[in-house]
């Protein structure tokens, strides 16, 4: 059966609500065109705010289903995530029905939104642990990864909110431990990128110099 999410919704809405995001917070975008216009492919950023896809999303004309909690989906705002086509992932356990619509939109060679921590990440790492489930869905769909790093600050007319699209890379021949490490070393490289050039938070730039250090030292 074909679990596809529809995609008219987000066609619908995204250039309203992108077109709002970005004259509010005046976010920085690099790599715009590194997100393939055609086949399968997983985007995969870290995740820090609950407005973290809409800067994915400035970087392609592109439907992006993205996977969001079940939380999102109760409440009055529940009809906006089901409109732009977000998959609905009970974290409770496996959610089949979640994985199912995920593999539907890429074996449909559509492009799907992960964010690999599973969860915004409130340690005092510069990014959490990846979990499994990004790299799996790419190497079973031989999907496409485009990795994504995000920072700085949400807040009118931020200075130094970022967003750096890498270079995507074929997962063909790769296990999904190879996909997932390799992701998230893109990631880590892509976040120092963004604080190399001074977008970032406090918190981000501590972060950044504590995981260096440990580098080091190991």
């Amino acid at each position: 059966m074909n679990k596809k999410p529809r995609t008219w919704g987000y066609r619908l809405l995204a250039p309203i609500l992108l077109a709002v995001f970005s004259l509010y917070y005046s976010p920085k975008v690099f790599g715009k065109g590194n997100i393939p216009k055609k086949g399968a492919v997983v985007v995969c950023s870290n995740h820090k705010h609950v407005l973290d896809q809409c800067l994915a999303a400035l970087a392609t004309h592109r439907p992006i289903n993205y996977m969001a909690k079940s939380e999102y989906f109760k409440g009055r705002f529940a009809w906006f995530f089901k409109l732009t086509g977000c998959i609905c992932v009970n974290r409770n356990g496996h959610d089949e029905d979640a994985k199912a619509s995920a593999n539907a939109v890429l074996s449909n060679g559509g492009a799907l939104g992960i964010f690999p921590e599973g969860t915004r990440n409130k340690t005092d790492n510069l990014i959490g642990e990846f979990k499994y489930g990004a790299a799996s869905l790419a190497c079973k769909n031989e999907a496409m990864i485009v990795p994504v790093a995000v920072t700085g600050e949400y807040k009118f007319r931020s200075k130094t909110l970022c967003s750096r699209i890498g270079t995507p890379f074929s997962t063909k021949g790769m296990t999904v431990e190879q996909a997932n490490n390799r992701l998230y070393n893109e990631i880590v490289k892509l976040i120092n990128e963004n604080l190399a050039e001074g977008y970032g938070t406090p918190e981000e730039f501590v972060r950044a110099k504590k995981a260096s250090e440990s580098a080091t030292t190991a």
